[in-house]
């Protein structure tokens, strides 16, 4: 598949509202939802917007994190990579985040990373997170994000079982995440 149709493929999938195989009543994508929060976030001295979320904020950079920490997994995070991993987020927003904010996140998440180390950042990423709602959802993101160069690598495997491990989750969900988001990527390309 060429990648410019993968990487919509994979954006598309990530704003979706996909239920997984065992929550068929979950019907909206909280990366959608926390990225208008996000996207809404103000700076320097401006006044707090009305709809402005500060734990929606805080899902949104787990949600990213948990992603760039799976992409990261390898050792390798190229200019190329990079750029791909910027344009599945910013066309998974739908809009919301401007990609000089998305842009922004991802320098600090890797200034984060290099300082404070792969274990580190699962901690505080786990940390942040109150439900298991969130816990699931920052797996199908950093599942879905990691199907951007093909399938999940061993190493990319074992980031993502550290996630859900220090979340709380049963790393039999790393399987049933993995399944939801083949599963809802063959639907799309069906569409």
């Amino acid at each position: 598949m060429e990648k410019e149709t993968r990487i919509d493929l994979l954006a598309r999938v990530a704003r979706s509202r996909f239920a997984p195989s065992d929550e068929p009543e979950r019907s909206v994508s909280m990366l959608s939802l926390a990225a208008a929060s996000y996207g809404s976030r103000p700076s320097g001295d401006a006044t707090v917007p009305t709809g402005f979320d500060p734990v929606a904020v805080a899902l949104f950079e787990a949600l990213i994190e948990g992603a760039y920490l799976v992409a990261n997994a390898d050792g390798v995070f190229d200019a190329e990579e990079r750029r791909a991993f910027e344009r599945v987020v910013l066309a998974a927003c739908g809009g919301t985040v401007p990609p000089q904010h998305i842009a922004a996140l991802v320098n600090d998440l890797g200034d984060q990373l290099k300082e404070d180390g792969l274990d580190a950042r699962v901690r505080s990423i786990c940390k942040a997170v109150t439900k298991k709602d969130h816990a699931r959802e920052i797996l199908r993101i950093a599942a879905l994000l990691a199907q951007t160069s093909g399938e999940v690598s061993p190493v990319e495997r074992e980031v993502l079982a550290k996630l859900v491990r220090g979340c709380g989750l049963d790393v039999a969900e790393i399987d049933v995440a993995l399944a939801d988001v083949r599963r809802a990527l063959a639907a799309a390309r069906s569409e």
